[in-house]
């Protein structure tokens, strides 16, 4: 440990409690940013599909193709990052999110909007394994939950504010500046990156790049996402296929690799790891995909303003964002497995409440199903993140962040994903219109259907992790 304290030091250029505050102050910052962004483009969907006239599955792609570059991309920069300066990465990042969200502002076509939305998502890639690695390396153990729980309030805060925000700006300006009004943020990181966070992390300086083993994860993750969007064709199943075997293909690959761009070994020899970033994943997919759904289910089926839907979209995560905290203290006191199923627990019941809804619920059912989920996954996601982190050696915080994040992307992505096959399969390739709200309807509620069955999944898996703290002396 004091090991540790003294490469901090040296690393930041100052004491021990400026460093953590630094980088708490950057890294929330980062983690307030892109959950604000992603959620404020949910509630401009509806408006972006009239203005840009597009189908209800190419509408389900303006959050997927942000995920699908986001996933593609995070284990390569993660890996890079590594090698060459996370700090780096991390700034190089925020810059890119900057360009692009500019760029998607001005789209004249929903062609042109996906290719910046990818843009955004790569962008993200370079920002998403890194921060957590950076706290995790700061702080000692003792304190690492209660840290992450406030990292992930920020990213809850985010949510929040995301749907009230985005709401208000697509009512009073128009959709095309849901894309850039959060880009002042950015700019104030950039400028804390450039002159308050000093040093560089960079274990694996010197170490080699798996190129090969990228373009294996790039491809099948493509392939598969790919194949999905052309459900129910013919061709899409034999791309699923590929997408899955190209999977096996990159585990097997990196498995015989001295310097991997993904250590699958973690999964293979450590339990605690392994079931914890399962769960996550299996909570993400079951999660993720809600402010897209309800926005469409209060806008087209409820008739709400974008803005009154935003207002009403704040329910689940500000819970999240004041469980947070709370949540990590209390996985740093008692077993993570148990304060985490308890909240896989939870979500599931929200999650069926969700699915129950229709358009005679009232707003206060609405309201107390989101604050139901939210109140599940709040008490889930910190003790999980903290799990992960406190299962691995210090020299692999970078790893662990890195596929906890890669995870979580496909856990998003996946969510999207049920989302776009039920779309297609329920209402086909149409535009949302009234005459199509019957089968709307049954699609949102199918989706949290699915979302439900995989959550009680996640519990199974978040209660199989075992023990992370020793047994207590009686």
């Amino acid at each position: 440990m004091e090991a540790v304290r003294i490469s901090v030091t040296m690393a930041f250029g100052m004491n021990d409690a400026t460093a953590r505050r630094t980088a708490l102050v950057v890294v929330c910052l980062s983690s307030f940013i892109t959950p604000l962004m992603l959620s404020s483009v949910n509630v401009a969907v509806p408006a972006i599909a009239d203005g840009l006239r597009a189908d209800a599955v190419a509408t389900s792609w303006i959050a997927t193709a942000y995920l699908l570059a986001s996933s593609v991309f995070l284990l390569p920069f993660g890996r890079l990052a590594d090698m060459h300066g996370r700090k780096r990465f991390f700034l190089a990042g925020m810059i890119v999110v900057s360009v692009a969200s500019l760029l998607a502002g001005t789209a004249g076509s929903i062609e042109v909007l996906l290719a910046w939305r990818a843009l955004q998502g790569v962008g993200a890639a370079m920002l998403f394994g890194t921060g957590v690695a950076i706290l995790s390396a700061v702080y000692p153990r003792e304190r690492r939950g209660g840290v992450i729980g406030i990292s992930a309030s920020a990213v809850y805060l985010g949510l929040t504010c995301g749907p009230l925000f985005g709401g208000w700006v697509v009512h009073t300006l128009g959709w095309r500046y849901v894309f850039v009004y959060h880009v002042p943020f950015t700019v104030v990181a950039i400028y804390l990156i450039l002159t308050r966070l000093e040093g560089e992390w960079a274990d694996g300086r010197g170490e080699s790049f798996d190129l090969i083993g990228a373009a294996i994860y790039a491809t099948a993750i493509v392939t598969l996402m790919y194949g999905i969007s052309r459900l129910p064709a013919p061709t899409a199943y034999g791309l699923l296929l590929l997408g899955v075997l190209g999977l096996a293909a990159f585990v097997r690959f990196e498995r015989g690799r001295t310097h991997p761009v993904f250590d699958v070994s973690l999964f293979f020899n450590n339990q605690v790891f392994a079931c914890s970033c399962s769960a996550a994943l299996l909570m993400y997919s079951a999660v993720f995909a809600n402010s897209f759904l309800m926005s469409l289910y209060l806008q087209n089926l409820r008739g709400m303003s974008a803005n009154a839907a935003g207002m009403v979209l704040m329910a689940q995560p500000v819970v999240q964002m004041v469980l947070s905290p709370a949540a990590g203290r209390l996985s740093d006191r008692f077993e993570p497995r148990v304060v985490a199923s308890a909240g896989a627990a939870i979500t599931v019941i929200g999650l069926v409440l969700l699915a129950r809804l229709d358009d005679a619920s009232t707003l206060a059912t609405v309201i107390v199903s989101l604050m139901t989920v939210g109140l599940g996954f709040g008490l889930f996601s910190s003790p999980n993140v903290n799990a992960i982190m406190s299962a691995v050696e210090p020299r692999q915080f970078g790893l662990a962040g890195g596929s906890m994040a890669t995870v979580r992307v496909l856990g998003q992505m996946s969510s999207m994903a049920v989302a776009t096959v039920v779309l297609t399969l329920v209402m086909g390739r149409v535009q949302i219109a009234p005459a199509y709200h019957d089968s709307l309807a049954r699609s949102i509620s199918l989706c949290f259907v699915v979302a439900a069955a995989l959550a009680g999944v996640g519990i199974a898996l978040s209660l199989a992790r075992g023990r992370m703290h020793p047994p207590r002396s009686p």
